[in-house]
């Protein structure tokens, strides 16, 4: 007869979760993040429930039960139905990572991680890793919302009087010229013919910008190139992007291979959560060449990923000393610290291009709308005298 877990146990670990609970909201038909559909868990219930899972596999509750637990009372009715098909399925003898993985509301990152963790005996690991890596996640979503919100407000607003200014005021200032039979000057005639070209653009500008943000939102092909582009051109970017990626290859790496999985196994689950990315296919490429032609794992990463040098450095530390769940460790706790300075940095680089570009647009504006008219001064004066 299977024996009940610990009430006490069960408490704190809900308890745990509920920490970080925010106050729930009403459900509703037509709210996307608490209706029953295909969408995503959202990311604040996620990183709860992985905090929760964590807590309760620690106090040797079971999963099953674990998901029992957390799923009961959950305001959220999509969270308690996928919990529910989870547990069904691990209840039939479906591996927990798999289990997660039929219901279509986690990532490929979440899955490897879970994967990794059953992979190793360390489930409880995982979720405390996932959730903590969710957490980094949306630190850096709630820095860049603040570093680019209020300047993206100023510069959609400032956009749209640029061409108020350009359709409205500079024609205004054109045909008083023309009623008083007077020559614009030579930079007021630059504006006047910005003007121009403004009411015949202006539309496929505007519509542009729009169809551009939805395709950005909706497109994960086309990201991924944009990024890739920017990638190359901004170092900065590239540090930050590489070393999150980095940072997850890694750490789940980490925690398979110190549990006892060969390297081989654990470099090809390790990939999983890098899907849909460059460093996926390269990574598998360099595990199949390590297991196929028994060129060494520092070489093959160095050879076939676009892995930093240190990577391939501290690996080959490893092998040539017998300690490579050491260098495995080291290095995710090196790319966590690195990940934090660069997300603060590049956070601060951002905010300060935002304001440069509102800046820049105030000057269009005024200089677009004003000078014009300072300028039709002297030409009004001639016509009168």
């Amino acid at each position: 007869m299977k024996q009940a877990p610990p009430i006490s146990a069960v408490q704190a670990a809900l308890q745990e979760a509920k920490s970080t609970h925010v106050a729930p909201r009403a459900e509703s038909k037509n709210s996307s993040l608490f209706s029953i559909g295909t969408g995503k868990i959202p990311q604040k219930e996620l990183i709860k429930f992985c905090r929760a899972m964590g807590a309760m596999l620690k106090a040797q509750i079971n999963t099953a039960d674990a998901l029992e637990y957390y799923s009961q009372g959950n305001p959220n009715m999509s969270v308690r139905r996928t919990l529910g098909e989870v547990k069904t399925d691990i209840n039939a003898g479906v591996p927990a990572f798999q289990a997660f993985k039929n219901t279509n509301k986690f990532d490929d990152k979440f899955i490897s991680l879970v994967r990794a963790g059953s992979d190793s005996g360390q489930l409880q690991n995982a979720f405390e890793s996932i959730a903590k890596r969710l957490k980094k996640e949306a630190e850096f979503r709630k820095k860049m919302r603040k570093a680019t919100m209020l300047p993206s407000i100023i510069i959609f607003v400032l956009i749209l009087l640029f061409i108020l200014a350009q359709l409205k005021i500079v024609p205004e200032v054109e045909g008083l010229l023309n009623d008083v039979n007077q020559e614009p000057d030579p930079v007021s005639a630059v504006f006047f013919k910005i003007s121009h070209i403004t009411k015949k653009v202006w539309v496929f500008v505007v519509s542009g910008m729009i169809l551009g943000v939805v395709i950005l939102f909706l497109s994960a092909p086309i990201r991924n190139a944009i990024v890739a582009v920017l990638m190359s051109k901004w170092r900065m970017l590239r540090q930050l992007v590489m070393g999150m990626r980095q940072m997850l290859f890694l750490g789940t790496l980490n925690m398979l291979h110190s549990n006892g999985v060969n390297l081989s196994r654990s470099v090809e689950i390790a990939a999983e959560g890098l899907k849909k990315t460059p460093m996926f296919d390269e990574l598998r490429e360099a595990g199949e060449k390590y297991v196929g032609t028994g060129l060494p794992f520092s070489e093959a990463i160095r050879k076939f990923t676009s892995c930093d040098p240190q990577v391939s450095h501290m690996i080959s530390i490893g092998e040539r000393s017998s300690s490579m769940s050491e260098q495995f460790s080291l290095l995710t706790e090196m790319y966590e610290e690195e990940v934090d300075q660069i997300v603060s940095d590049f956070s601060q680089v951002v905010n300060l291009m935002a304001l440069l570009g509102a800046c820049v647009l105030i000057s269009l504006v005024f200089i677009g709308a004003f000078l014009p008219i300072f300028l039709m001064g002297p030409k009004m004066m001639n016509s009168a005298m």
